[in-house]
């Protein structure tokens, strides 16, 4: 099975300098703070604590509480906030593993246009996990993540969707380069 990078995401995040990026430095008041715009419904405080707690990056590390603040997050349609959630039910940190639900999160992230959660949803569509198997699918998202991505995530995600069309007849990795291009043709139309 092939793990999901939700810490290499947690990772490129905090060299990013997102609010909690030097958990470390980061004062009582910060964090107390932070925590008062979450209860106060800011979706990116919601997200920044879940991570927080996720990671045990600046306060104690707690799965459940992780995924609560991620959850109000995600409710709002924060991408990040759901992909976090995806993986999180998809290893079962802080909630019974299930990864019918993990793929529901990846989606709706995904759907978005969040490169992490095609990527992830890709492979859930390759090792039938939470989804029937689907090779089309795969490619579909991969092929996807790897269009939006950059840097190290991008040579990866351009790996998976190469070894994925070595698994497919040129027909189906045609089909689901059609399917991407339609996918992204409907993004960019609703971007509008």
């Amino acid at each position: 099975m092939t793990r999901l990078p939700m810490s290499a995401a947690l990772v490129v995040l905090v060299l990013l300098g997102t609010p909690w990026a030097d958990a470390a430095a980061q004062t009582t008041e910060q964090v107390a703070a932070l925590r008062q715009r979450a209860e106060q419904g800011e979706a990116f405080a919601q997200a920044s604590l879940g991570i927080m707690y996720r990671a045990g990056e600046g306060i104690p590390q707690d799965y459940v509480e992780a995924v609560k603040w991620l959850r109000l997050a995600a409710d709002q349609d924060h991408a990040f906030a759901q992909v976090a959630l995806g993986f999180l039910y998809g290893t079962g940190e802080g909630v019974l593993e299930n990864n019918v639900v993990a793929v529901t999160w990846y989606r709706l992230a995904a759907d978005q246009g969040e490169a992490i959660a095609q990527h992830n949803l890709g492979v859930m569509y390759q090792n039938g996990e939470g989804v029937p198997q689907d090779y089309l699918e795969a490619h579909k998202w991969v092929n996807l993540a790897a269009a939006r991505a950059t840097g190290d995530d991008q040579k990866q995600y351009a790996e998976s969707r190469n070894g994925l069309a070595k698994l497919m007849t040129s027909a189906q990795v045609a089909e689901a380069q059609r399917r991407a291009r339609e996918w992204q043709a409907a993004f960019d139309a609703r971007q509008k």
